[in-house]
């Protein structure tokens, strides 16, 4: 018994039961690091606050460089987004591809594709904590 709900878990994983036939969970990223290996911070205390964008990058634009003080991760559902940090580490995202962000280090975006790269974010910060700040020496992205 106890093997056949090993295997039912391991064949539907998230799903709740009575989910209807059919249903289907993919997990797109899981990780207590971000996407360059920093391990992720502890949640602050305080009132959790999330918040879910939607953002849309036009092609050739650079977002400016920036860092958040809350732990995020996201989705790109439409286009390619190239994320690099201050650092110089670089990861490419596809549309359908999911990534944890890094917390409190300076990276931007930039859509290196031909059409718009969308993508939403999750955010778990704390009520009225921001969830993303310029970077210290903040300028244009490069």
């Amino acid at each position: 018994m106890l093997l056949a709900c090993g295997l039912l878990l391991a064949v539907r994983p998230g799903l709740a039961e009575g989910e209807p036939a059919g249903v289907t969970v993919r997990t797109l990223v899981q990780s207590t690091r971000s996407w360059n290996g920093t391990p992720l911070p502890a949640y602050p205390s305080g009132q959790p606050e999330v918040t879910v964008l939607h953002i849309t990058i036009p092609p050739g634009v650079a977002l400016p460089m920036h860092q958040h003080p809350v732990i995020n991760a996201g989705m790109l559902i439409r286009g390619r987004l190239l994320v690099t940090s201050a650092a110089g580490a670089s990861v490419q995202l596809q549309a359908g591809q999911g990534l944890i962000e890094m917390v409190n280090q300076p990276h931007y975006g930039t859509n290196n594709g031909t059409e718009p790269a969308e993508i939403v974010v999750v955010y778990a910060g704390v009520k009225g904590q921001p969830i993303t700040v310029p970077a210290p020496t903040a300028g244009p992205a490069r």
